[in-house]
């Protein structure tokens, strides 16, 4: 009998994701790009990170590059400032086990 190991409990992780274009991404007409914050569930950040990269490909975007900013354990040790708006997205992410798209700030050249 092979015993079964513990399954590591999900925690949320805050990455910037930044999107350059593709047909049928949804951001704006003359945009070049995009920056996405998410939260997302994983069992670690390269999970967070894996299940957000798929999520964004199946949405028709063009993932270019993530950066990962840690839990919300880790954020608060490093002093940010986190409002009851952003931690209510987070518990959702991790209720749902879901990528959640917090915010899309698109990229215009000047």
């Amino acid at each position: 009998m092979t015993e079964k190991k513990p399954k590591k409990p999900h925690q949320v992780y805050t990455l910037l994701v930044e999107v350059g274009r593709k047909a049928g991404d949804g951001l704006p007409e003359k945009a070049t790009g995009a920056a996405l914050m998410l939260y997302a569930s994983g069992v670690d950040e390269a999970e967070a990170v894996r299940e957000s990269v798929a999520i964004l490909k199946q949405a028709e975007m063009a993932p270019l590059d993530v950066s990962g900013y840690g839990t919300l354990e880790e954020r608060l040790k490093e002093g940010h400032d986190i409002p009851d708006e952003e931690r209510a997205l987070m518990d959702r992410a991790l209720a749902e086990n879901a990528v959640i798209v917090a915010q899309v700030t698109p990229f215009f050249e000047d």
